[in-house]
């Protein structure tokens, strides 16, 4: 079952919370044949850093990606690159019709926000997780590699989606 908010094969997964992203990593290590990354009770998940499975990126690791080697705010000329307020009419766009960065990932800044393995600030936010990103709604400035936000794991939203990684 999909849960996204709008129907397509093409557009991105969104309205998933961090807990749905890791039962998602969980799922796709097993039909794969995968040891799963996590150890889920509730809503305490556990890391097993040791594991084949796929598994949410770091916030360091997402940034990186999104970097591909670059040093600036963005990989490109954010109309180019990206869905936002400006140029998104309101909704999440097909992956993939935006440039991609130099290491050929596409939508990493735009469209939708990805949630990160990253607890926000443990002292103040408690279990609050780090999305990175910028989403279709967002104005220009929320576009930019070094941008984070932070959401309850729970949480759902029409711009909030996820991206999958796996160690070897």
């Amino acid at each position: 079952m999909r849960p996204s908010s709008v129907a397509g094969d093409r557009l991105p997964v969104e309205s998933v919370s961090w807990i749905d992203a890791i039962g998602f990593c969980n799922a796709l290590s097993r039909r794969e044949g995968f040891a799963p990354a996590y150890r889920v009770e509730g809503l305490a998940v556990e890391w097993d850093a040791a594991a084949a499975g796929y598994r949410l990126p770091t916030e360091a690791e997402w940034e990186h990606a999104c970097r591909a080697g670059t040093s600036g705010p963005r990989y490109g000329e954010l109309d180019d690159i990206a869905w936002y307020r400006d140029n998104s009419a309101g909704h999440a766009h097909e992956v993939g019709r935006k440039a991609p960065n130099s290491w050929g990932l596409y939508d990493m800044l735009g469209n939708t926000w990805d949630w990160c393995w990253d607890v926000y600030d443990a002292e103040v936010y408690g279990e609050y997780r780090v999305l990175r990103g910028g989403g279709w709604s967002d104005r220009h400035w929320s576009c930019r590699a070094s941008v984070r936000r932070r959401s309850h794991p729970t949480f759902r939203i029409d711009d909030v989606g996820f991206r999958v990684a796996r160690s070897e």
